[in-house]
């Protein structure tokens, strides 16, 4: 059955919206959910979804631009990685301070101070990891990164992205290159390339294929990569996601290290690790401030225990769902000697409750979800003195502020814009019992 194509229409912009699209009315009343447009601006969109209340489309093409439009340093690819790249970064940082306002009005929250978000002015070369799709130009008959398209199951091709780490850029066109040779390769073939670097520019990468008898490369084509470390990795084609299910081939050092304010952290390509490491440091030392002297600290949702490891103190728990996660985790306690002072703890914060005590800090990093009922309950329940929630999604953490609000107060808060150019706000919330 083929595709309906979906109309193109013009409409006004209104506003800015927690997604990061631009919002619109369409004729008849409709809201329509816009990429690529900025509010005050009248568009031409093409739909790429049509419901009965509402669309979502693409901008393409601007009739009436505002004076804060600037053009995207990656004009062919910015919706796919960075979407607010048509915007100054002034405006950026409103938006963002007044969508953490929002979020927390639509539950009767007043926040208590004006809502800074930090930032280091670096808007760009700041992604220590990116990951990278494959796409063959039939016209040109050659293999290309690429990226998708926003709104589309489609690809575009790419050079490389401006967020990136130029040694990213670097590494990653040279393993173009290098497949580009192979005269029976095809984009079919391939899964993904995921590549990263630390702060000082040593590079490591797995490629991800289909077939688990694809070829490894040799020596000499390793060589030319320029690269600390590389995998090659069979994925199961059935998997969405470019997940391991056989490690095909490994040269050099696949493990990074990289330090978060002066503590030595080491972490495999493919594990989790902090994107973009200054803004996350100043977060640290903002979150600091607050950790309880003298008291135990239990990190929920800890990752690789980056923030329990760094400010937690001496008695430290941390607990994390993901199982690489915690092996990374456990050989950075063991490597900073600290085996007796801090536990790992392998579980979903909702089932490790007991850890949650009256004499303990609480630090909560939970993912885009917020925190699980049985979570909120427990806090309520044990009422520590301080909950310190920093938060990737501003909406549902003022949804838990709101439900914690019966035993607590908002000590103190600030925006970090840990994703320049992106929709995306980290936000720290401080919480006191209520005296």
């Amino acid at each position: 059955m083929k595709k309906k194509i979906l109309p193109i229409v013009t409409v006004k912009l209104d506003k800015i919206v927690g997604g990061g699209q631009s919002l619109g009315t369409l004729e008849g009343g409709r809201k329509i959910f816009v990429w690529g447009g900025l509010p005050g601006e009248t568009v031409k969109v093409q739909m790429t979804k049509k419901k009965s209340n509402l669309a979502e489309g693409v901008v393409i093409e601007v009739t009436n631009p505002v004076s804060e439009r600037v053009n995207p340093r990656d004009e062919e690819s910015y919706l796919s990685t960075s979407p607010w790249q048509i915007m100054n970064f002034e405006n950026e940082q409103g938006y963002k301070s007044a969508l953490i306002e929002e979020a927390f009005e639509l539950h009767d929250i007043v926040l208590p101070e004006k809502i800074e978000v930090y930032s280091d002015d670096k808007q760009y070369e700041y992604r220590n990891k990116i990951e990278f799709s494959w796409w063959w130009d039939k016209i040109n008959d050659q293999l290309d990164l690429a990226f998708f398209r926003r709104g589309t199951h489609g690809k575009i091709p790419i050079e490389g992205t401006s967020l990136a780490h130029p040694n990213i850029n670097r590494a990653a066109t040279a393993m173009r290159d290098i497949l580009r040779k192979k005269p029976d390769m095809r984009a079919y073939m391939l899964k993904t390339l995921l590549v990263r670097c630390n702060q000082d520019g040593d590079v490591a990468m797995q490629l991800y294929v289909k077939d688990q008898k694809f070829a490894e490369l040799t020596d000499v084509e390793l060589k030319k990569l320029n690269v600390s470390g590389f995998e090659l990795i069979f994925s199961n084609p059935k998997s969405p996601a470019s997940v391991i299910t056989e490690r095909l081939q490994s040269w050099g050092t696949n493990n990074l290290s990289d330090t978060i304010l002066d503590i030595p952290f080491t972490y495999a390509v493919e594990g989790f690790f902090q994107i973009n490491i200054p803004v996350y440091e100043q977060a640290l030392r903002d979150m600091q401030k607050w950790v309880i002297k003298g008291k135990p600290t239990v990190d929920l949702y800890s990752g690789v225990g980056t923030i329990g490891l760094t400010i937690g103190g001496e008695n430290v728990t941390l607990v994390e769902i993901n199982e690489p996660a915690v092996l990374e985790m456990k050989r950075n306690i063991k490597a900073l000697d600290r085996e007796k002072l801090v536990k790992a703890i392998l579980a979903p914060s909702e089932n490790a409750l007991e850890n949650i005590k009256s004499d303990s800090t609480i630090i909560v990093d939970p993912p885009r979800a917020g925190l699980h009922e049985d979570v909120v309950n427990k806090l309520l329940e044990a009422s520590p003195e301080r909950i310190i929630y920093l938060s990737c999604n501003p909406v549902t953490q003022a949804r838990d502020v709101a439900r914690l609000a019966e035993k607590y107060g908002v000590k103190y808060h600030r925006g970090y814009n840990f994703f320049p150019r992106t929709p995306h706000i980290e936000h720290l919330i401080i919480l006191d019992l209520k005296k």
